[in-house]
């Protein structure tokens, strides 16, 4: 198997059509199903994204044929199960493995819908799921509908990584950065590894663990940005090898997810659902996460008085550490997961978190790639809601944990949201994208 993926990667990387049409496939083959589940694809998708990013290939190329390969694969998953209905059980693999399809079904009865989405993350669940929703006629236009996201997100997550690091090493990093990101990132594995484990082992001082850990890492990140200049210089100009118009205008919309009018909207909807349905202990929760994230950044910015790059045409006058977007970002999705995972298995609220901080994530890459903040004031924002987050949590389940949602309160939640964000991210975007003019 090796020598077929070196084979594969040598091959793909003598010419960007072969590498663009190896990337489709690799997705592809990925999510289709059966083929998935022996498909070393992880590795293949790293290693093709990493001759991506040294090469003429953009990234948004590339995210957009493993996108397409992707949600290929799982149409003609959800095809072949809609097919062959009650003859999937009998397939080759399937019929050798039976516990895959049987914790697939369990997973697809449990969260309906949402379990393409949550699934999409979990190696064996992945080729498997879509081939269950076509076996047990789940609508197509829902499933689509879902699958249309759930690829878009699991393409940044498997591609992003090795196209960056192939662009790190076209773009030599000066003497003293990789000691330095081996720091900063060396820290902050450290400090999300504690925090899982401690969450897997069920402890009730998983929430104590991770805002031990968290402001660990916080307070020497705050003692040591100053020495960080290599790291956030050369990530700065490494973010700005991926300029494209169209990347301009997504980044544009995406860090209005996390400006303050939208994120004081959307946490007044948010509370306002928490209190008409009675939920008192998760409104405490939500209102003293978002409004402690919110008054701590602004103490830390004023205290740090640190500059933003100047690249914009019209500068941001606002200080830059820790990151306001990033903080109030993860403070808000953050405490959509914790929600969301209310009396799940361990695991299942690892992953309801994971998915909750992909548009956190996202806000906070957004900053970096419209050079209003450095690297290390994204990650400082990110830990300081963390923290807050971890201790709102424990001090608000010290006599009683928050009850779990009722399936109809997210069925009114969840669309509210998404409404308010929409309504407000498509106001004024001539203004926008002119405030980020480079």
């Amino acid at each position: 198997m090796n020598d077929i993926l070196q084979t594969v990667l040598e091959w793909s990387s003598s010419s960007p059509y072969w590498l663009g049409a190896a990337i489709f496939t690799a997705a592809f083959l990925e999510c289709l199903a059966l083929v998935g589940i022996i498909l070393p694809g992880v590795v293949l998708m790293f290693g093709l994204a990493l001759i991506a990013g040294s090469s003429s290939l953009g990234l948004p190329t590339v995210l957009l044929l493993a996108w397409l390969g992707g949600l290929c694969g799982d149409f003609l998953s959800y095809a072949l199960g809609y097919r062959l209905q009650n003859k999937v059980p009998r397939l080759p693999i399937l019929r050798t493995h039976p516990h895959w399809l049987v914790n697939a079904e369990l997973h697809f009865e449990r969260y309906g819908a949402l379990s393409i989405l949550l699934g999409r993350f979990i190696g064996p669940l992945r080729p498997v799921l879509p081939l269950i929703a076509g076996m047990l006629s789940m609508p197509f236009s829902r499933f689509a509908a879902v699958s249309v996201f759930a690829a878009a997100g699991w393409a940044v997550a498997y591609i992003m990584p090795g196209w960056l690091v192939g662009a790190a090493f076209e773009l030599s990093p000066p003497p003293g950065f990789w000691l330095e990101a081996g720091w900063v990132f060396g820290c902050l594995g450290l400090s999300v590894a504690l925090s899982v484990f401690s969450c897997l082992l069920g402890s009730r001082m998983s929430s104590l663990v991770s805002a031990a850990v968290y402001a660990i890492a916080l307070i020497l990140l705050m003692l040591n940005w100053q020495q960080l200049s290599i790291f956030d210089n050369y990530l700065h100009d490494l973010s700005q090898l991926l300029r494209t118009p169209w990347l301009d205008h997504s980044m544009v919309i995406i860090t209005r997810l996390g400006d303050f009018s939208t994120q004081i909207v959307v946490s007044s909807v948010l509370c306002a659902a928490l209190l008409i349905f009675r939920q008192f202990r998760a409104l405490v929760f939500a209102s003293t996460t978002l409004t402690s994230v919110a008054i701590s950044n602004y103490l830390l910015k004023h205290f740090f008085e640190r500059a933003r790059p100047d690249v914009l045409l019209e500068p941001l006058q606002s200080f830059s550490f820790p990151s306001g977007h990033s903080a109030s970002g993860f403070a808000f999705f953050l405490v959509l997961g914790v929600l969301a995972s209310r009396q799940q298995p361990q695991r299942w609220r690892i992953l309801w978190l994971t998915v909750a901080l992909l548009p956190a994530i996202s806000i906070a890459l957004s900053r970096v790639y419209l050079t209003v903040h450095w690297p290390t004031d994204i990650l400082a924002g990110a830990l300081l809601a963390s923290m807050i987050c971890a201790i709102s949590l424990m001090l608000t389940q010290a006599h009683q944990p928050i009850a779990a949602f009722k399936k109809q309160h997210w069925y009114v939640i969840a669309p509210s949201l998404l409404l308010t964000f929409v309504a407000l991210l498509s106001w004024n975007v001539p203004q926008a994208l002119q405030m980020y003019a480079t």
